[in-house]
């Protein structure tokens, strides 16, 4: 079983447009050795959505939640 990864502000800030659509491009795909891996991208999505939607914006149906407010 993977280790859970800490989100961090460095760990966000560190995404580009490329990584985030590999993120994306996994989610979409679904196809993950075991579900925690799938919740481990789910969730990262969910704080790039959070905090830097200008990358996660055209991703955000990966996620798949109500609408938020960051504050």
């Amino acid at each position: 079983m993977s280790e859970p990864v800490a989100i961090s502000e460095t760990t966000l800030a560190a995404h580009t447009e490329d990584s985030v659509a590999a993120l994306a491009k996994r989610l979409d795909a679904d196809d993950y050795p075991n579900p925690f891996d799938s919740l481990s991208d789910w969730h990262l999505m969910r704080a790039l959505a959070i905090h830097r939607p200008d990358l996660a914006r055209p991703y955000v149906h990966l996620v798949d939640q109500e609408p938020f407010d960051e504050e």
